[in-house]
Order: structure tokens, then C-alpha cells, then sequence
């Protein structure tokens, strides 16, 4: 049984983002990236997977050349083989699926995996639109995954507390927070990564057109918090609270 797992080359989650003079976007240079803390939760699953009968793990990443360092961590956590695709452009979460609908096709694994969303857009789009795009069933913020040679049971967060799913495989899962704790890279593995195979295509050869639909008009930090007000009692509170119409 193959895996399919997706992951993202983001701004390091520890990394104070800044915005460009220019207002164009957020400042990427010289400073520290990696993978997308979802994405590294989608892998360690997939990793777990083996033990349930997966035989293999592709990771694909789409982005400029650097990301193959995301693709070497993963390749480090336990996948197999890895597949980059090429793009010093920026492309859109549609964009994105095409692409994952076209390696799906090639690759046809039984379950793909992807993070529910990235924390530098966080646009929580692509898996949706992958399944769409394939017709096949999915199940979003995965906090518990078992698996069977034909289906898998998947126990998902939704705002009321959680429910659980089986879809028929093949099938998509975007992974929360709650799934799992992924595992560093040893050494000695991160060593061996080094030689495990790593193909690099382009959108172009897979017929994909990634021509952006959306204008980034500015991009600007959000407005800082003003200082709050000290009250001496319960009954100056409240009279503020009237003053604001919050209270009757």
C-alpha cells in the first residue's frame, strides 16, 4: 500500500514575520524555513502507517529548488522516496491541487495525506480541492487515523467536539494538531536520506497551468493592540460598559 504525503517549505513557525518596505509581502530573506508543522504531523502519520500495512511513502513538495531541504526532512523521518516540483513562482492552492491530482494519477496511492493548512496563508484549501478535483472521499482535521487494507477510520475535529468517519480507499486526510507528536530525524538517517531518490519535474510537464487568478494588493502588519483601561471598582466597569452600549 503507497502514501502519498505533501508538504510545504514555510517560514520557520519560531520566526517573527516582517513585511516588505513595499508592501509586496512578507520579508523571506535570511531567514530561518522549514516544514510546515502540519506537514511534518502528516508525515510522522504516514510513518506510523507502516506499521498497517503501508509499504511506501512519497512526500512531494511544489517550490523553488530549496525546498528539496523540506523533502530531505521528511526523507530523514522515515519516507522512501521523495518528489520535487519545481516553481520559483508562487502558486495558488488550486494551482497546488492540480498538480497533486496529476502525481496522484501517476502514482495511485491508496491515501494521501496533507496538512489542513500552512501557517504562512493558511488558506486550509488544497486538500479540499484535491478531493474534489479526484471525486474521492476525504476527511478534514484528522485527530485519529486506522487504517485497513480497504478503508480507513478517521476521527476528526469539528466545532461540537469530534466525529468519526470510514471512507473507502483512496482517500484524502488533512491532519490537526492533535494527531500526533512527529519524531526528530536521527543521524544516522538524516545521513542515509541523502541517497534516497528524489525526482524534480516542472507544472509544465504535467500539463498544469499554475498562471495565478489572484492580485496581492498590499500586504501590511495588523494594527497594534491599544493599552486597556484600569477601573477601580465593579461599579466604574460597568458604567464604561454602558458608555460602550456593551451593557444595559
Amino acid at each position: 500500500m503507497k502514501v502519498l504525503v505533501a508538504v510545504k517549505r514555510v517560514l520557520d513557525y519560531n520566526v517573527k514575520p516582517r513585511v516588505k518596505a513595499d508592501g509586496t509581502g512578507v520579508d523571506l530573506a535570511n531567514v530561518k524555513m522549514s516544514m510546515n508543522p502540519f506537514d511534518e504531523i502528516a508525515v510522522e502519520e504516514a510513518i506510523r502507517l507502516k506499521d498497517k500495512g503501508v509499504t511506501e511513502i512519497v512526500v512531494v513538495s511544489i517550490g523553488e529548488q530549496k525546498a528539496q531541504e523540506t523533502l530531505r526532512t521528511a526523507l530523514a523521518m522515515g519516507a522512501d522516496r521523495a518528489i520535487l516540483v519545481v516553481s520559483e513562482e508562487k502558486i495558488e492552492p488550486l494551482g497546488v491541487a492540480k498538480l497533486l491530482a496529476k502525481i496522484v494519477e501517476e502514482e495511485s496511492p491508496a491515501l494521501i495525506i496533507l496538512g489542513k493548512q500552512a501557517i504562512d496563508d493558511d488558506n486550509n484549501q488544497t486538500g479540499q480541492m484535491l478531493a474534489g478535483l479526484l471525486g474521492a472521499g476525504q476527511a478534514t482535521f484528522a485527530s485519529k487515523v486506522e487504517l485497513t487494507p480497504d478503508s480507513v477510520t478517521v476521527t476528526r475535529e469539528v466545532d461540537g467536539g469530534s466525529e468519526t468517519e470510514k471512507l473507502s480507499l483512496p482517500a484524502i486526510i488533512t491532519t490537526d494538531l492533535r494527531l500526533n507528536e512527529p519524531r526528530y530525524a536521527s543521524l544516522p538517517n538524516i545521513m542515509k536520506a541523502k541517497s534516497k531518490p528524489m525526482a524534480q519535474k516542472t507544472p509544465a510537464d504535467y500539463g498544469v497551468d499554475v498562471s495565478p487568478r489572484l492580485t496581492t494588493l498590499k500586504v501590511v502588519e495588523p494594527a497594534k493592540r491599544v493599552a486597556g483601561v484600569k477601573v477601580a471598582d465593579v461599579d466604574e466597569l460597568v458604567a464604561k460598559l454602558k458608555a460602550m452600549g456593551v451593557a444595559k
